[in-house]
């Protein structure tokens, strides 16, 4: 399966004041849109496109009932 890597040059480094100004303006939002803002972040740093997220390997997750 092809392994996705963290794109680093997409994003830049931020000081505390920019970061704290940017937390109260998320803070505002809906739990929705911030789903959908976290969607496209994901998107532009796995470098996939936005409506075509990679599929999840399910040959390595499984899920079993404990009794």
């Amino acid at each position: 399966m092809l392994e996705i890597k963290l794109d680093r040059s997409s994003f830049k480094a931020q000081n505390a004041i920019m970061a704290s100004s940017h937390a109260q303006y998320y803070k505002n939002l809906s739990w929705v849109q911030r789903l959908e803002i976290a969607n496209y972040l994901n998107s532009v740093a796995y470098n996939y496109p936005l409506n075509n997220p990679p599929k999840m390997d399910k040959f390595k997750f499984s899920s079993r009932s404990i009794k």
